[in-house]
């Protein structure tokens, strides 16, 4: 099973698009948990509300020397069913590359990563021909800075052309050789999500910015889904895992993630009757 065989199993099966991001802070997590067991009670009580689990590297690298062995036991507490996306955004020169897609997809086993498309084809192929693997590229990124290059019009011949973001997004549909290759593109900017969905109907859509980033959760899931209501992901981690910092957070963060998933569904459930 690819990557997205597996994500729409996923999804179907738990009835979700919730994609929760596993980003252990040590210092916002409860006292005297360790970040293993952290993430382990987290996923058990998650774990059927779910179409993917997210782990942004930076938190697991910031830990130091126990970072891989983390990484690795938290991969083997979630279940196969469910898809795990490694959150690297990583780019390089070709044969640096295929190192980093090897580190991330043999080495780590993650089904898909996001990837930075700044250097070009030669440095998003080498993840892409992993094609049982999902490939995430950076097109509209939550963060307010994201309009420093992404937003800036792109010359053509007939003068100012396509904002970089949608140039990005025509650009991964045309190295779309294996089907496998989805977007990421910030909750936070509606009308971006709205114009990618429509030029890019068939592609999964991987959306940040919900919750602590201020995202708008109904415009996500209306602009970013498709027209079957699917191929989203909706990116949740603070507000979930961060629920309470009590002996009860796993608790709180099952409550808040079934919460998150209802709003959702009952958004999708607007979609189909549209």
């Amino acid at each position: 099973m690819d990557f997205i065989q597996k994500l729409a199993s996923a999804a179907g099966g738990n009835r979700s698009l919730l994609c929760i991001g596993l980003d252990p802070d040590p210092e916002m997590m409860p006292a005297g948990v360790s970040v293993i067991d952290f993430n382990k009670e987290i996923i058990k009580a998650t774990r059927e509300l779910v179409c993917a689990y997210k782990l942004n590297l930076a938190f697991y690298e910031a830990l130091g020397a126990q970072c891989f062995d983390v990484i690795k036991e938290t991969m083997e507490a979630i279940p196969g069913n469910i898809p795990v996306i490694g959150d690297a955004k990583r780019s390089d020169i070709g044969n640096t590359a295929r190192a980093y897609a090897k580190a991330l997809f043999e080495n780590m086993a993650f089904d898909a990563v996001t990837v930075n498309p700044y250097l070009g084809y030669d440095s998003v192929k080498p993840f892409t021909e992993y094609s049982d693997r999902g490939v995430f590229i950076l097109c509209r990124t939550s963060n307010p800075g994201s309009a420093d290059f992404q937003t800036v019009r792109c010359q053509d011949k007939k003068g100012p052309g396509q904002y970089l973001y949608e140039l990005v997004a025509t650009k991964a549909a045309e190295w779309n050789q294996y089907g496998n290759i989805g977007l990421v593109v910030g909750a936070t900017y509606p009308e971006a999500l709205k114009t990618i969905r429509q030029s890019h109907p068939d592609m999964p859509i991987l959306i940040p910015g919900v919750g602590a980033q201020g995202g708008d959760l109904e415009l996500a899931v209306r602009y970013g889904a498709d027209s079957h209501g699917q191929k989203a992901l909706i990116g949740s981690s603070r507000q979930i895992i961060y629920a309470s910092r009590g002996k009860d957070f796993a608790r709180a963060a099952r409550l808040a993630a079934s919460e998150l998933r209802q709003r959702i569904n009952e958004f999708r459930a607007d979609l189909s009757l549209r």
